[in-house]
């Protein structure tokens, strides 16, 4: 098929794009960045320079390519060094997740464009009441973090939009990436035992390995009903259990703990929230109705291959 990568040259799109080619579809993979232009021609795409932000220029891009299936990776994360401010932090990629996900569906309206997926998340956006483990059809936070309200609010437009929008829309929430290319700085922080566990430690997380969450988005390119899909392993833990364990292999000492208010103080209410109430997901749909199985099941087997190189 002909298929319209966004965002391609990001921590997704760059393990995307060459398994997209690898299973005999014809590429076009656009960015922001002139100088990258030349990696997605070696990665077998044929490259488009295109602001997302921009609805002409995208809406041109897409006739031209004429695609079959779009997929919406756009971001702008690659700066990210706080959730502190986590809406001041993010408001590129908030603005990418509203008007750029608007931008795409009308293109893909005016090119015929049946499929559109775009990426979404979990983790922090789940409702932070009932069960430890979330599904696609529990709701979303009704109580967002004030600072990180936008966020969730974008999230939850590409949400709504995308299935809306194209009839076949689908949105993947991807949960915490790591891997080749992924959350290097996480690891790094890790090693200088700059990340602490605080509070309890009970908040859970469900994380993906970057390849995996490549392949499950392939997986959904080819196949699957329209609607929204957590990409997550199949063990979500709580910071308690997998951040020990993450310094362990990573050869650094224990991490620290802190009390909630000192971690309110120094990294703010998003980053505690994670860290104490914060609820996992359930991969059993996108594994029942994608065909798609993790290659890391666990978060333990993927940080032992991530962190080993």
């Amino acid at each position: 098929m002909r298929v319209f990568v966004t965002g391609a040259t990001g921590a997704l799109g760059r393990h995307l794009v060459p398994g997209l080619v690898a299973a005999g579809h014809e590429v076009t993979a656009s960015t922001r960045t002139p100088g990258k232009m030349a990696q997605l021609r070696k990665a077998g795409a044929e490259p488009v320079l295109m602001d997302g932000l921009d609805r002409q220029a995208v809406i041109t891009a897409v006739l031209a390519a004429a695609p079959q299936v779009i997929v919406h990776e756009m971001t702008a994360l690659a700066s990210l060094r706080s959730l502190r401010n986590f809406d001041r932090e993010f408001a590129a990629t908030n603005e990418l997740r509203t008007r750029g996900t608007d931008n795409l569906l009308a293109a893909a309206a005016e090119a015929g464009t049946r499929r559109v997926i775009a990426q979404g998340y979990t983790g922090w956006p789940n409702e932070r009441s009932g069960g430890p483990v979330k599904t696609e059809d529990d709701p979303l936070d009704s109580r967002p973090i004030p600072s990180a309200a936008q966020g969730l609010a974008a999230i939850r437009h590409v949400e709504e939009a995308v299935p809306a929008g194209a009839p076949e829309g689908i949105v993947l929430r991807y949960g915490g990436f790591y891997g080749p290319g992924a959350s290097e700085p996480l690891l790094d922080l890790v090693r200088k035992r700059r990340v602490p566990v605080i509070g309890s430690g009970a908040g859970i997380w469900s994380f993906i390995e970057i390849t995996d969450a490549a392949a499950a988005t392939l997986a959904a390119v080819e196949r699957g009903a329209p609607g929204v899909y957590n990409i997550v392993d199949s063990d979500p833990a709580p910071v308690a259990d997998w951040l020990p364990y993450l310094a362990k292999v990573a050869g650094a000492k224990p991490p620290l703990r802190l009390p909630a208010w000192i971690g309110r103080l120094l990294a703010g209410e998003l980053v505690v929230m994670q860290m104490t109430t914060m609820r996992g997901s359930s991969n059993e749909k996108a594994r029942k109705e994608l065909g798609w199985e993790p290659r890391y099941a666990s978060w333990r087997e993927g940080f032992r291959a991530w962190v080993s190189g």
